[in-house]
């Protein structure tokens, strides 16, 4: 590798708080309006582009093409669980670690405004091919809609950006997760309905492999989570 390359992978960028802060509120404005568009998409008319790979037990798990990567959906109903109580398994690091078992490494860089905070996530030497070693310097925002629907919207920071704050470590590949998260809306009976969404570019895999890889595993996931939050109590705080 030359010099100037070797300079091009190291570059980062020195970003005030102000300016970081105005940066994530802007692209997870984005963001949000794409997860409820989402959310919304093939229940008032319409596909967008999205399509069904799987419905089982309630679970439906679509896909549609965003350039040359594969954005993926999954909808499922929890019955008898309110949107508080699965957002409190949702956003907690602690939780996440008990439903995602490839993540061995969580670290709240810094919070950056209410309900608005940019965390590192790791992924180890044991975890499957596709997360093996990757790291991520996200974003994360929870809003609260006017009709009660909440919102949890999660980004890659951009690399010179995300360097700025947490140098690369060298055992460790920076993954990319593109505009992702949750939408979780209240039905009857105290249920709801999550959406979650998952754009993923994990560096150094074809997209054919990812496709199969993360349709497998976002299975797990929604398993995993309905688990989780049936065994949280009602009235749990967040």
């Amino acid at each position: 590798m030359t010099s100037a390359a070797s300079a091009a992978c190291t570059r980062s960028w020195s970003i005030s708080e102000d300016s970081l802060k105005r940066y994530v509120l802007y692209a997870s404005e984005s963001c949000i309006q794409e997860l409820l568009s989402a959310s919304e998409s093939g229940r008032v008319g319409g596909n967008d582009g999205w399509k069904v790979l799987t419905l089982d037990d309630g679970v439906e798990i679509s896909r549609r093409r965003a350039g040359s990567l594969h954005v993926f959906r999954s909808r499922w109903l929890l019955q008898s669980v309110s949107p508080r109580q699965f957002m409190t398994v949702a956003n907690a690091i602690d939780a996440a670690k008990q439903w995602d078992p490839n993540l061995v490494e969580t670290e709240y860089i810094r919070d950056i405004g209410e309900n608005l905070s940019i965390i590192r996530l790791r992924f180890g030497d044991a975890s499957k091919p596709l997360f093996r070693n990757r790291e991520f310097i996200v974003y994360e925002r929870r809003e609260t809609m006017d009709d009660g629907t909440l919102v949890v919207a999660v980004a890659s920071l951009p690399k010179e950006i995300a360097a700025g704050l947490q140098p690369e470590k060298n055992n460790s590949i920076r993954g990319l997760l593109l505009q992702s998260g949750w939408v979780v809306e209240k039905t009857e009976d105290d249920s709801c309905m999550v959406t979650y969404v998952v754009q993923l570019d994990p560096a150094g895999w074809l997209p054919r492999c990812f496709v199969n890889r993360l349709n497998t595993k976002l299975v797990m996931i929604i398993e995993n989570l309905k688990k989780v939050a049936e065994a949280c109590p009602i009235n749990g705080a967040i």
